[in-house]
């Protein structure tokens, strides 16, 4: 039986917590006598209780974050309950920052808090040899990079045929965005390249092809990005698929050259904009250039075959609807392929939270901590621009309405899905769990009621975007004198399918 149990409950079974491995790969001698168990959020918490118990181990890691924190807090309570001399190691992002008044920390015996790449194994070590140190809260300076063992080999066989393979090329972040805890970062430190380089060629030897980097800012130093690409150039393969997440304004002419030679559906790149609005942005600690942030946008669009996944936020302090409209709207007349609205979150810890009195921004007490409401956009208004967010990632990211989208967007894209927003709920008084048929038979009444279309435009819009997507039955709108609203129960529900190579 092992000693050390490493754990996580990842959101999703294609998720491998890249954490985890980080913690086994650095256990040096104590790695023979440790285990790593994932888990998902939708098993019970007693069934995961059981699984953990029966390994027998003396000590318990777990990783903690904003989408599994309930659920964990509810495995350890079980825990302890069963097994009180069970000693329980907490680390993460969502127990590193506010511990004080968290249940589950209260419940564990220690938690390290920062970066415990290294620090979990001298906490095991001493634990293991009845040495345990005074102190529960054990707050880890984060260490030199080159002092890490490199996690990449223990993404088993198993990982690299069902889930996403992550990888980093740096840390931290340069900037103090105060809505993301790398604000808290003073730098982004680098891997060394080599070593870094070598992992990432033993896991393309093994099949690896869907690399999703986790780097805040891979394009902030082209020499390293440069060499990376190239790397990848050397071995490209039509299963090749490249993530990574790019500063807006800054694109140097070292990448663009290389970022040119991809073919289509090969690279993916998540590009944060957040918000248009110069007085916000300087309210927040932002530093961006909007003017270089639509040339690059323009330019990732109209010479390269990049997949564009551009970010907004909405609820920051200081914009209104208004103005977060308008910032849509100059958004989309940059054409990314898709554009992810997230709702403001008061992630523990980080900055923004400066700003709640005087914005009087009112958060979720529970996770995953969004915005309820404040001074500029009260609680309706909220609600509206989530509905909003869901219904535009199940038809205007999705990819399945390429001849239906320019008869949703016209000349106030904002405005004019807005309306369609509302009018989608007010008909079937959900988000979530729509038949695909029944999804083109509203858009189609949706079209003609709340956004003024012609019959004969929206059907044949939706009727090529139909055929499109390969679907064998049909919507009732295909039929002469369709019926108001129609959904076949053998239809399949969708949620916002794009690739399968672009999810995560």
């Amino acid at each position: 039986m092992p000693a050390i149990l490493l754990s996580t409950l990842n959101a999703r079974y294609f998720h491998a917590s890249l954490g985890l491995r980080y913690l086994y790969a650095n256990l040096g001698e104590l790695q023979a006598d440790a285990v790593l168990r994932e888990f998902i959020i939708t098993q019970r918490p007693l069934d995961v209780a059981e699984a953990v118990l029966a390994e027998q181990p003396r000590l318990i890691g777990f990783g903690v974050y904003i989408w599994n924190v309930a659920e964990t807090t509810q495995v350890v309570a079980l825990l302890k309950r069963v097994r009180p001399d069970l000693r329980i190691v907490l680390g993460g992002p969502e127990v590193s920052h506010e511990w004080e008044k968290q249940p589950i920390v209260a419940m564990a015996d220690y938690l390290i808090t920062g970066q415990a790449d290294l620090a979990f194994a001298q906490l095991c070590r001493r634990l293991l040899n009845d040495d345990p140190p005074p102190e529960r809260i054990i707050a880890a300076e984060p260490p030199p990079l080159d002092q890490f063992v490199l996690p990449y080999r223990f993404y088993s066989d198993e990982d690299i045929a069902h889930r996403l393979i992550y990888v980093e090329a740096s840390r931290g972040c340069p900037f103090r965005c105060e809505f993301c805890l790398s604000a808290l970062d003073q730098t982004a430190w680098p891997f060394p390249l080599e070593p870094l380089l070598a992992e990432l060629t033993t896991l393309y030897e093994r099949g690896v092809r869907h690399f999703k980097f986790v780097d805040r800012t891979f394009n902030l130093n082209a020499k390293v990005g440069a060499r990376i690409l190239d790397f990848f150039l050397e071995r490209l393969d039509e299963r090749l698929f490249l993530h990574f997440e790019l500063i807006p304004d800054h694109l140097p002419e070292a990448l663009e050259d290389r970022i040119t030679q991809f073919p289509a559906g090969t690279l993916q790149f998540e590009i944060g904009v957040q918000t248009f609005n110069p007085a916000v942005q300087e309210l927040i600690s932002r530093k961006q250039d909007n003017r270089k942030t639509e040339e690059n946008l323009c330019w990732l669009r109209q010479n390269t075959h990049a997949h564009l996944h551009a970010d907004l936020i909405a609820g920051l302090p200081g914009e209104d609807l208004a103005s977060f409209a308008a910032g849509f709207n100059r958004l989309a007349a940059l054409d990314p392929h898709e554009i992810q609205v997230g709702i403001l979150k008061r992630l523990r810890g980080a900055p923004i939270a400066r700003h709640t009195a005087a914005f009087d921004l009112r958060y979720n007490p529970q996770p995953p901590y969004n915005l309820l409401c404040s001074a500029l956009l009260d609680f309706a208004t909220m609600r509206r621009l989530e509905r909003f967010a869901r219904y535009w990632d199940l038809i205007g990211n999705s990819g399945r309405f390429r001849h239906t989208r320019p008869l949703l967007l016209g000349d106030d894209p904002f405005g004019r899905f807005m309306t369609l927003s509302d009018w989608l709920f007010a008909a079937t008084g959900q988000t979530h769990q729509f038949a695909l048929e029944r999804l083109f038979d509203l858009l189609y009444r949706g079209l003609i009621e709340a956004l003024g279309v012609t019959e004969p435009v929206a059907r044949t819009a939706l009727a090529a975007d139909y055929r499109k997507s390969g679907a064998k039955s049909g919507p009732a709108f295909l039929h002469p004198n369709p019926p108001a609203d129609h959904c076949s129960k053998a239809s399949r529900t969708v949620a916002p399918t794009r690739q399968a190579r672009h999810r995560g």
